[in-house]
């Protein structure tokens, strides 16, 4: 699409994967600029371009034009006291956010990696991390992450959703990449995550289990943000491949996705915390059907599970 393509409500939802109400409650808010034609509400893909990348910062513009802290974002954790704050980069944080202000709950976004998240949990200056963090040694998801990042910290993990994890090729796969294997080639270029997200992880973990060494990778050094950065790059001939999730692959052009792994995307809280209204208010969210069905026919998300509480450590 062009820069200045005029887009409606409906192409808005589509593209960050949220429900229509949400985008008319960031209008109605002044988080995101619009205008009418005629009865009809458009918005301009530069807008939009910018919401998101106000939202990556934790900055919003208010309906006066100032930049102010974001209720719907916080580009690094802050201490408790300043509201509850939730962890994590996927969009469905964002939708869970706005449900709870509609319970009165000053619900607060901190995008940062699975592993910071832990770390933030643990040094108390967040309310809820969102992890995606596997394993190798037991082939599983989370909790042994838990355990280690909040030593002495009963906790709770309540599942959330399960996502495809996999690979990030462009149209075509030109160069026949499909495995892990694949990353050590010498003709194959990579772009990478950092430290600490789930998707580092997954792929840190695959690359030692093979033997392989970050280092002689090609582009393993080089870093962005979030996995809709790196599919980007992708797309636009900066490297070859890149790990993210399946969902990101379906709103970026001229990208395949390679599955390679079902994810558990979990959220974890202090079990000390679990009686707290606003955490109370959280689950009732989480395990509603109303929010449920928010993301049941949404692509690459698997809500079956979601809001069981799966451990207490």
């Amino acid at each position: 699409m062009e820069k200045d393509t005029a887009l409606s409500v409906q192409d808005v939802a589509d593209l960050l994967n949220v429900s229509k109400s949400m985008i008319y409650n960031l209008i109605k808010k002044g988080e995101i600029n619009s205008y009418t034609v005629g009865r009809k509400v458009r918005l301009s893909e530069e807008d939009v371009q910018e919401y998101i990348a106000r939202s990556k910062r934790g900055l919003v513009a208010g309906k006066e034009g100032r930049t102010m802290p974001a209720s719907a974002g916080l580009s690094t954790p802050e201490k408790k006291g300043n509201g509850f704050i939730i962890c994590g980069q996927d969009l469905i944080l964002d939708v869970l956010s706005n449900y709870m202000r509609l319970y009165d709950v000053q619900a607060l976004r901190a995008y940062i990696g699975s592993y910071d998240s832990l770390v933030s949990l643990y040094k108390n200056k967040i309310d809820v991390a969102s992890v995606h963090l596997w394993d190798a040694d037991c082939d599983t998801y989370n909790t042994p992450y838990v355990k280690r990042l909040l030593p002495g910290i009963s906790s709770v993990v309540v599942h959330l959703i399960c996502r495809m994890q996999g690979l990030y090729v462009a149209k075509g796969n030109p160069k026949n990449i499909t495995c892990w294997e694949d990353l050590g080639r010498e003709d194959i270029t990579m772009i990478n995550r950092e430290p600490g997200a789930g998707s580092r992880v997954l792929l840190d973990q695959n690359l030692k289990r093979l033997g392989i060494f970050g280092s002689t990778v090609k582009g393993y050094n080089k870093e962005l943000q979030s996995h809709l950065a790196v599919a980007s790059a992708v797309s636009g001939g900066e490297a070859d491949v890149a790990v993210g999730s399946e969902k990101i692959a379906r709103q970026v052009d001229n990208i395949e996705f390679i599955p390679l792994k079902k994810e558990h995307y979990d959220l974890v809280f202090k079990k000390e915390d679990m009686q707290k209204h606003e955490v109370q208010t959280m689950l009732k969210v989480i395990q509603s059907t109303a929010f449920k069905n928010e993301f049941t026919h949404i692509g690459g998300y698997d809500t079956s599970d979601m809001g069981k509480i799966i451990a207490e450590l």
